[in-house]
């Protein structure tokens, strides 16, 4: 038997227990993803040229060497529902930062390039069983309502780690070691933050539920006995998501090299309007998380690329330069919102037990995205003689998909984010 609590202090119920453990999840989910994509990915960009020149890599190699990350993360995207029944999130998440960190590490002070691509597609696997199980975690300890808010500030951490390493990998190369050392310390800080998610992550509340299990039985009940109604929405939310990967990473890949040849900027300056396009899209994901609760991830979504689309046909050279500032603005303030609303809404109608299954489905068709995107606007770069029609093929396919964002079922959301 219990013994009473103190006179004028009540204990705290489960639900209020959870409640004001719910922040540290998301700077949890931040740490996680700074380190799986904003270091392990996104930082490649800075890394690859300095690494390029003092190995004496050809394109061809250093395209390789993104090449296999990808595959990496494309392979593992499929495991991470089993993977996370068999480890648990937290365990899972922890696992995964460990190998990311010491891939990278390992990578900085190989010389051998067949075993430095080895290792990066480790760090690519790594990416992919931490990603996917972090937005899990956020499906798992946030109700639907307020959802797209706690996944577009988890999202937050891809900008951060873009951020630092523009800024801090041109120093570290500068120094003796060069390259190595840039390599050592990224993953060193992969390290620290798989150290920072075992410690603090959490799967469930203490007695194995969670604090809103009756509202989100109530969410998910009717959908589970309909499987041919979920299975029709990951087909439409598989569609959607190739449609982004194969239109973003067209953006992402040539707009410096068209700044660059067809603007006439340098290189410094074009680097510099670049990395207005990170700061921006640091509120990407909240600003348009919240949007999804508020108004719903339909609308959400149908926004989202609609503002795509306006900046990738404003990013044509043929236009006047106005048009090139809009479309910086268009993508950065939009950069990381569609991945934050697509595994909320995979939440709310899978539930949190499956969502890391379905999100890892969803996110291997969007991969298979990013490899068509990029080739395909090169070809018509090729032809055309410029990244234009490229551009122009990006705007029409993200018109394409704020169509058949509207084809998502309406659901309302209006509730505060921590309560």
């Amino acid at each position: 038997m219990k013994p009473a609590a103190p006179p004028g202090k009540q204990p705290l119920s489960k639900t209020a227990e959870q409640d004001w453990y719910r922040p540290v999840i998301i700077l949890v989910g931040m740490c996680g993803l700074f380190a799986a994509l904003g270091i392990g990915r996104f930082a490649l960009g800075m890394l690859l040229p300095a690494m390029g020149e003092a190995l004496a890599l050809g394109y061809t190699q250093m395209g390789v060497i993104g090449t296999v990350n990808f595959c990496g993360y494309l392979a593992a995207v499929l495991l991470c529902g089993r993977m996370s029944r068999m480890f648990g999130l937290r365990l899972l998440i922890f696992l995964a930062l460990l190998l990311v960190g010491a891939s990278m590490v390992l990578i900085g002070m190989i010389e051998r390039v067949g075993v430095i691509m080895l290792l990066y597609c480790l760090t690519g696997i790594g990416s992919a069983w931490a990603n996917i199980p972090i937005m899990a975690l956020v499906a798992a300890w946030f109700p639907p309502e307020v959802r797209g808010r706690a996944s577009g500030m988890v999202v937050v951490g891809n900008g951060l780690g873009i951020v630092m390493a523009g800024h801090l990998v041109p120093l570290l190369n500068n120094s003796a070691t060069g390259w190595r050392l840039s390599w050592l310390v990224l993953g060193s800080i992969a390290l620290l933050m798989a150290g920072i998610c075992g410690l603090f992550a959490r799967n469930r509340s203490t007695d194995g539920s969670l604090p809103d299990k009756r509202a989100e039985t109530k969410q998910t009940a009717s959908y589970r006995a309909h499987d041919a109604r979920l299975r029709g929405l990951v087909k439409r939310c598989a569609a959607l998501y190739f449609l982004f990967g194969s239109t973003y990473v067209i953006y992402l890949t040539f707009l410096v090299t068209s700044l660059v040849q067809e603007r006439g900027f340098t290189e410094e300056s074009a680097g510099a309007l670049w990395s207005v396009v990170g700061i921006l899209s640091l509120g990407s994901g909240p600003l348009f998380g919240w949007f999804s609760d508020r108004f719903g991830r339909k609308r959400g979504l149908f926004l989202v690329f609609c503002i795509q689309a306006t900046a990738y046909v404003s990013a044509m050279a043929v236009l006047p330069l106005p048009f090139l500032y809009l479309s910086i603005v268009c993508f950065g303030i939009v950069a990381w919102s569609i991945p934050s609303i697509m595994a909320a809404l995979i939440g709310d109608f899978a539930g949190p037990e499956r969502t890391a299954a379905l999100f890892g489905l969803v996110t291997f068709v969007f991969g298979i995205g990013q490899i068509l995107g990029p080739y395909g606007a090169g070809v018509l770069a090729e032809i055309s003689g410029g990244f234009s029609v490229s551009f122009l093929l990006a705007a029409v396919l993200a018109s394409l998909a704020a169509i058949l964002a509207l084809r998502l079922p309406l659901e309302e959301k209006t509730a505060p984010l921590f309560r």
